[in-house]
């Protein structure tokens, strides 16, 4: 594999781009490595009140739409943010995933999930009473990135 970087001073934002004969494993993982590594970059202001909260993404358990909004759920918490879900979506790690029209998880602290065939599937996480569900659209999906993970 050749590795090549162009500086181009006229740009006005970095871009990455991966040419390829065919898309096979190898050139999947690598752009799922820059993809996580962007995301990692991107900060997000959590509120409470008046207050403003910066901490590390890998913190939040779930983010999920109620009536006033986003909010990011941690393991004692819940924060507002002052994002649409689909804009998360664009920003977050590949660690966090869409689970239903109303959630995005952060796969690495999930602890259990009570399959249900029927209707949706509840996740559990370690340490905490917080629980979220996950669609029947979503669970295959939610299945095979926790087998990815390994």
């Amino acid at each position: 594999m050749k590795i090549q970087i162009e500086i181009d001073q006229t740009l006005e934002s970095d871009e990455v781009i991966i040419r390829c004969r065919q898309l096979n494993r190898e050139v999947a993982e690598i752009e799922k490595a820059i993809r996580e590594s962007a995301g990692a970059q991107s900060r997000i202001v959590f509120y409470k009140g008046e207050l403003e909260y910066y901490f590390p993404l890998e913190e939040v358990l779930f983010f999920e739409t109620d009536a006033n909004g986003i909010s990011a759920h941690t393991r004692r918490d819940i924060y507002k943010i002052k994002y649409r879900l689909y804009e998360l979506e664009e920003r977050l790690p590949g660690y966090f995933l869409r689970i239903s029209k109303s959630a995005i998880l952060n796969t690495k602290k999930i602890f259990a999930i009570d399959r249900n065939i029927s209707s949706a599937s509840l996740v559990s996480f370690q340490g905490t009473h917080k629980q979220v569900y996950v669609s029947r659209r979503y669970y295959k999906l939610l299945k095979d990135r926790l087998e990815e993970r390994g």
